[in-house]
């Protein structure tokens, strides 16, 4: 009896025809900046319909990697809002025309000019691959593709949020830093300060004249691996640097959390950082 269960469920398995699995509610398009650089650009449009405001919006960095991931915690989270403190939201990923997580060519887009000299070492011994276009890269995201974005879906403007994990974070703070009206809530999960600690050391207070003068609030989430700590570049210590220096200062308009995630190292710490980084940007609670 057990063998022709067998069979049959053999026979069966035959007839089936294989499909990739898709994720409900999600497409991609390819997009080209005006500087030629083309992205692969993930969307995850809750079910249900917008509010009255528009729907949050999450920009998502290394989409290749953690869009998936990113659009499950918001569905199932945001199904009990009123439990999970998620409301639901309009996620949009940048990544790129790859099937590998990651692209090499973060690296220009995520990171500012520095000197070679003030570089810090690549782990291989390697040379660096070409880097210092973030400037390019935060124009194509204010200029193409949000308002891309807003031609499509009812968003609401002061619910944008910016996420970003490694290099990814590093952009992120350099966004919080050189236009912080661009996004109401940052999140920079293990940032590579160390790439530009200098920038950041040197701009914090022109950081608090600029939401002072702009009547801006806005908050930043950041958040790292216990097991980063071991990391030379002492990324750990400089997130937590950074944060006591951003809430200390005198005029602030900018809250600050900081969360180092115990037992997560710097790729598992992804999914609990983005659990912690959706309540912080989405509680339906929240105030913009």
């Amino acid at each position: 009896m057990i063998n022709k269960q067998i069979k049959q469920a053999a026979s069966a398995d035959q007839s089936v025809t294989n499909e990739e699995v898709r994720i409900k509610g999600t497409e991609q398009i390819a997009m080209y900046s005006r500087t030629g650089q083309q992205y692969q650009i993930f969307i995850s449009k809750p079910a249900a319909a917008p509010p009255f405001s528009g729907y949050p919006v999450v920009y998502l960095l290394d989409a290749n990697s953690v869009f998936g991931t990113m659009v499950e915690a918001v569905r199932l989270q945001s199904n009990r809002s009123e439990k999970t403190g998620v409301v639901p939201a309009v996620i949009v990923g940048i990544g790129y025309p790859t099937d590998a997580p990651f692209s090499s060519s973060r690296y220009y887009d995520f990171t500012m000019p520095v000197p070679l000299k003030e570089l810090p070492a690549r782990p291989d011994g390697t040379p660096w691959p070409q880097h210092g276009g973030a400037e390019h890269f935060l124009t194509f995201i204010e200029e193409e593709l949000k308002p891309g974005i807003e031609k499509r879906f009812k968003i609401d403007k002061s619910r944008e949020t910016l996420f970003g994990h490694s290099l990814g974070g590093l952009f992120v703070l350099q966004t919080l830093f050189t236009k912080p009206a661009l996004f109401q809530t940052y999140i920079a999960g293990s940032p590579s300060i160390h790439w530009n600690k200098t920038f950041f050391w040197e701009k914090e207070k022109q950081l608090d004249s600029q939401l002072n003068n702009q009547n801006l609030n806005v908050e930043l989430f950041l958040g790292v691996g216990e097991l980063e700590k071991s990391h030379k570049s002492r990324m750990n210590d400089h997130a937590l640097e950074l944060s006591r220096k951003l809430a200390a200062l005198e005029n602030t308009r900018l809250r600050v959390e900081f969360k180092e995630f115990e037992g997560e190292g710097h790729v598992s710490v992804l999914p609990p950082l983005i659990n912690r980084a959706l309540r912080f940007a989405l509680s339906p609670n929240s105030l913009k």
